[in-house]
């Protein structure tokens, strides 16, 4: 069963409400179709008009059907949020800053793509976090901890295994210095004073991450040992582009961005998402809403 699959068996399972607001979207509005139909969520369409579309609509008119669905999430007539497939991530991501806001403690609204890979070490197929993609262009040592913290948490609840994070740059172990260096040093070190208890390392290149052969040349007693399954990139940059070619070049399922930060689940697609990616992201959401259910207030 693909990692996909198994997102849309665990959903069925929960019963949670998603809204679209871009059901005017035919993609929105066939995805919405195959949620209820196949019990993955009960879709909510907010502001649906075929004949108007939703184009054109930025978080920043009155009323919007980005705004309202948020609102009704902020009020729990919902239980989570899925757009992008027509607003800019920035819409997106203002929306829910401005409706629902961070969980408390909670410094950096950040996200995660969740990558399905071919196999690469020697068997099936697997499922790579890359942190962050989509929000924060430059951040600093605190701000990568902070990202990586979140990815963990969201990873546990999305994929269900146990993370193992590498903080990457062009440098394994000293092998190169900069500046860029020093701040994913000082995240990694960061990192483990607020997740103590989660194997990780840095900083590593891309092939000293992954590839057990690797490790055991560039860093020899890496806690990460090229099993990483958490790669942390030093800047936006690296990791959007690493990201789109994985999907393109490596033919990677790639799901997000998950927004990781807010008070409740507000996730964001890619303006080229396929219906596919739509079910499968409203179904993350639900995973992620039921855990906000968990939760006590606050």
């Amino acid at each position: 069963m693909t990692f996909a699959a198994r997102l849309v068996e665990r959903a069925q399972r929960l019963g949670r409400r998603i809204a679209l607001p871009e059901g005017g979207d035919p993609r929105v509005a066939e995805a919405a179709g195959i949620l209820a139909d196949r019990g993955v969520a009960e879709p909510v369409l907010v502001g649906a008009d075929p004949a108007r579309g939703t184009a054109g609509h930025g978080d920043g008119e009155p009323l919007s059907p980005l705004q309202r669905a948020v609102a009704m999430l902020k009020v729990g007539a919902v239980d989570g949020v899925v757009a992008g497939a027509v607003h800019t991530s920035a819409d997106v991501i203002r929306a829910g800053l401005k409706g629902i806001g961070l969980r408390p403690g909670v410094r950096t609204l950040s996200s995660s793509f969740f990558m399905e890979v071919p196999g690469f070490r020697g068997g099936g197929p697997e499922v790579l976090t890359f942190t962050d993609a989509g929000v924060v262009p430059a951040p600093r040592p605190r701000q990568l901890a902070a990202i990586a913290s979140e990815a963990v948490r969201v990873r546990r609840l999305v994929v269900g295994d146990e993370p193992r994070v590498a903080f990457l740059s062009y440098s394994t172990r000293g092998s190169a210095g900069g500046r860029s260096v020093e701040q994913v040093r000082e995240g990694l070190e960061r990192f483990r004073e607020l997740c103590p208890g989660v194997v990780a390392d840095g900083e590593l290149q891309g092939d000293a991450a992954l590839v057990p052969e690797v490790a055991r040349v560039k860093c020899p007693g890496s806690p990460v040992a090229g099993g990483a399954n958490v790669l942390v990139f030093p800047s936006l940059d690296a990791a959007n582009i690493a990201y789109k070619l994985v999907q393109r070049l490596a033919g990677a399922t790639a799901l997000g961005p998950i927004l990781q930060g807010l008070r409740a689940p507000v996730n964001d697609l890619s303006r080229g998402a396929s219906v596919g990616d739509i079910v499968h992201v409203a179904a993350i959401t639900a995973l992620m809403a039921a855990d906000r259910a968990r939760r006590p207030p606050g």
